[in-house]
């Protein structure tokens, strides 16, 4: 069973009973599992080796902003089997509570939509959004005792004064533009930045309530899912967000496509 995309007709197909040797997605198998994050992060599908960066960019475009997932039986087909393995593996019963992205994309709506016909009437669901802009810091301590602060094997600084000076006022430079931007155009400059694990307060609650239950539910089974996971950049922020409340919950985290080598960057 695969995904094939068609140049003539420039239209995607899926196959749910064959393999292809042109598949760029094989959906056979019951998805995916591996660790990343700290935590145990499952994913449906990921792009076999040999796919350029044009098409997976198209397949992308094409999940994240089908005008209507509930209309497309192929895709909605393909959320719907992802979201069945991941349940045959953890139980989606045994979750209490839904925490997910603000996406213009439909498909984390389809999916919370659907993993409710497995999950507790109590399950619950919280969305987190992007911060105003201004109101992004950076960790400069912890960049500095991952990177300016690091040591050769002789134990000789590997960063002298001048050069951790000027990484420093790249830095604020760099904040200082973002500060600058429009809401709605951040989100890009941030996620294409190697130093968006150190931003802070990049994604916030959506309601003061959403923060208060989840700052109060204790040893709770916490699922968190994405559409589409490719740096893991919004992933870890998240995971930000809830260790700054508590970290007395499980959490399982569910992407529809992502990577094997999610962390290697």
């Amino acid at each position: 069973m695969g995904v094939k995309y068609d140049s003539q007709t420039q239209k995607f197909s899926f196959d749910f009973q064959h393999d292809g040797i042109n598949d760029l997605i094989t959906i056979t198998g019951s998805g995916y599992q591996v660790e990343a994050f700290g935590k145990c992060f499952y994913y449906g599908y990921e792009f076999e080796p040999d796919v350029d960066s044009a098409l997976r960019t198209d397949f992308i475009q094409y999940v994240k902003f089908s005008p209507s997932i509930q209309n497309d039986e192929n895709l909605s087909h393909f959320i719907q089997k992802a979201i069945n393995d991941l349940n045959d593996k953890i139980n989606l019963y045994d979750y209490d509570l839904v925490i997910y992205p603000q996406s213009s994309s439909q498909v984390n709506q389809y999916m919370l939509r659907y993993i409710y016909r497995f999950a507790q009437p109590t399950l619950r669901q919280m969305q987190l959004v992007k911060a105003l802009p201004s109101n992004i810091s950076f960790d400069i301590d912890a960049y500095s005792k991952q990177y300016l602060d690091d040591v050769l094997e002789n134990g000789r600084p590997r960063y002298t004064q001048a050069q951790k000076k000027e990484a420093l006022a790249s830095i604020n430079k760099m904040m200082d533009l973002i500060h600058s931007k429009d809401y709605f155009t951040i989100a890009k400059d941030v996620k294409k930045s190697k130093l968006r694990p150190y931003m802070l307060q990049f994604l916030k609650f959506a309601s003061e309530e959403d923060k208060e239950l989840c700052s109060t539910i204790k040893n709770q089974n916490i699922l968190v899912i994405d559409d589409i996971t490719t740096s893991g950049s919004t992933l870890n922020e998240i995971l930000r967000a809830l260790r700054i409340l508590n970290e007395d919950n499980s959490i399982t985290i569910f992407s529809l496509l992502g990577r094997k080598n999610l962390m290697a960057e």
